[in-house]
């Protein structure tokens, strides 16, 4: 009763609205965002209204996307990891149901300059090079200090020391790695991916992976990562993080690190190989469809095989296809609207 009374005021708010919108609005991942943008101007030349895309970042987005009902809020948000059950609780609360559409896969790079010696290291090394405190007990001592680890030489001798292995031979170069901001679902994917399973190759307890240092080695960026790339040709020391559709576009300026001996390919990130392989979303508000013009059809350019399939447009731009299983459960959600 409640969803029917509020999608009856949705449709009488636009009908009656001098200011309603006949533009599908959407938000979130800076990620998916490219992908998105791809079938919005081709959803656009068969004649249909062009959707208007805001990069907010995954958790600007979700923030957007739960507020509410209405012609004042967006209609789909894209996102780089799946929605958190508070902000499932939110958009629930705010009358919302949010459908759930995998679109692809990705793989979270850790890059840096084309001509920098390649790195060949684990998450656990990441994990330790990046947490802003450190167990004394990989050094024999107790408690838990400041991250003082300065170059990627002396993560090898904490690593190594932690996990009572040989060092790797990582390089005397100063640790500074480019992070995405804490709005965006890449940052989550890092602490899930590197930071999490980091901490637990390293055989340490507790949330100290969750915290990242603040002396200037961890330096966060915005949701621009042009800007990264930019930084990472001016500086053959830095590393940056990024999804792999934009280590793709930027193979002639960057190189991503290989990972607990992976390297980032499409097969590796296709069969989760790669450590820092994760799915990419977008959800829509049911509430929307059928109301705001376009959705559906917007929804089934996205979706088709034309654009997510192996000879699929979004395959050159860098997104990597979805099992058959997967595409099936996309199948599903679309029959749901």
């Amino acid at each position: 009763m409640k969803k029917t009374l509020l999608t009856t005021a949705l449709i009488l708010a636009i009908s009656g609205s001098a200011y309603a919108r006949e533009q599908i609005q959407i938000v979130g991942s800076s990620t998916v965002y490219p992908f998105a943008t791809i079938v919005a101007e081709k959803f656009g030349q068969i004649g249909n209204r062009t959707p208007v895309i805001e990069s907010t970042g995954t958790g600007g987005g979700m923030k957007l996307f739960c507020a509410g009902i209405g012609v004042n809020h967006p209609d789909i948000t894209n996102a780089s990891r799946a929605i958190k059950s508070k902000e499932k609780a939110t958009c629930e609360k705010n009358g919302i149901t949010a459908v759930e559409f995998a679109v692809g896969n990705d793989g979270v790079a850790f890059a840096q300059n084309r001509n920098s010696d390649v790195m060949n290291l684990g998450i656990e090394h990441i994990a330790a090079a990046l947490a802003a405190k450190l167990p004394n007990q990989a050094f024999g001592g107790e408690g838990v200090k400041e991250n003082g680890l300065k170059t990627w030489a002396d993560v090898d001798a904490y690593v190594a020391s932690a996990t009572k292995t040989a060092k790797i031979g990582l390089p005397n170069r100063p640790i500074s790695v480019m992070v995405p901001p804490p709005t965006s679902g890449t940052r989550d994917a890092m602490g899930s991916l590197f930071m999490k399973a980091g901490w637990k190759k390293l055989g340490l307890k507790g949330k100290g992976y969750k915290s990242l240092r603040e002396d200037g080695k961890a330096i966060e960026m915005g949701e621009n990562d042009n800007l990264i790339v930019e930084k990472l040709v001016g500086d053959k020391d830095m590393f940056g993080i990024f999804g792999y559709s934009f280590f793709d576009a930027n193979r002639d300026k960057v190189q991503a690190s290989n990972l607990n001996g992976v390297e980032l390919t499409f097969e590796n990130i296709s069969s989760y190989e790669y450590p820092g392989a994760r799915p990419l979303f977008f959800y829509v508000k049911k509430e929307h469809v059928g109301v705001i013009p376009g959705m559906k059809e917007f929804i089934n350019e996205f979706v088709s095989d034309k654009a997510l399939s192996m000879d699929g447009y979004l395959f050159p731009a860098g997104l990597v296809p979805l099992s058959e299983a997967d595409r099936a459960k996309v199948d599903t959600a679309r029959d749901s609207l």
